[in-house]
């Protein structure tokens, strides 16, 4: 196939063709990104060895975070609809750690509860906006040196405008549930980077005719910062 000439190649293959170009470089630069992740956490170990989420992550201790999420619905719980919608998340957090180390060996961490606002823009089916926010809670694992594996979970508010507009919702004021795991790696003393997934939940609780819910998987991606 390679020695055909361009011009005598259908439409069909030429497209196939840029389809698999289009494909490499997706996963170039997914490789990419994961390189330099790497490359980050190397210059970020050779810079400081010894830091420790245990000594740094203490009582008291207050977390300033910048997250961006990409929200994709799913059909877990059959509610279809909800498996074409498709959303980009900017996520500000601030956060207090609130307890001394609980637990033993792997288990041992503390208890943070956080703020954290929320904007969104939805690209499927339609062009909408959200905005609202949370109250989370989240387990911070401390024994793991520099990597801080944590699970949060929390409840809030938000309105948007998809609703009436969309067969699961009635109603533009809603509801949020949302939990699910992730990570923070500190390059620094009190610089973090921070991924996780979350299941988030959006309904109404009722309060209009139509309360079928979006369910959805956030993938969020950002920065933190820890101080003292």
């Amino acid at each position: 196939m390679n020695d055909v000439p361009w011009g005598a190649r259908s439409p069909l293959a030429i497209h196939q063709i840029w389809v698999g170009l289009k494909s490499h470089k997706r996963r170039s630069r997914f490789m990419l990104g994961v390189w330099c992740f790497l490359l980050f956490g190397l210059v970020g170990v050779a810079a400081g060895a010894d830091l420790d989420a245990r000594t740094r992550v203490t009582k008291g201790t207050l977390e300033y975070g910048m997250l961006l999420g990409y929200w994709q619905g799913n059909n877990v719980f059959g509610n279809a609809p909800s498996a074409n919608r498709s959303a980009l998340y900017v996520l500000p957090q601030l956060g207090r750690v609130l307890t001394d180390p609980i637990g033993d060996g792997w288990l041992e961490g503390n208890v943070e509860v956080l703020v954290e606002p929320m904007a969104a823009h939805y690209f499927q089916p339609f062009s909408a906006s959200a905005f609202g926010g949370s109250l989370v809670v989240k387990y911070n694992f401390l024994s793991f040196g520099r990597w801080m594996p944590f699970w949060d979970g929390g409840a809030g508010m938000l309105w948007t405008d998809l609703a009436p507009r969309i067969p699961e919702q009635s109603t533009q004021f809603n509801f949020i549930l949302q939990t699910g795991p992730g990570i923070s790696y500190f390059v620094s003393e009190s610089w973090a980077i921070t991924a996780g997934i979350r299941f988030h939940h959006i309904s109404n609780a009722g309060i209009g005719d139509r309360n079928i819910g979006l369910n959805a998987w956030l993938f969020n991606l950002g920065v933190a910062f820890f101080t003292p």
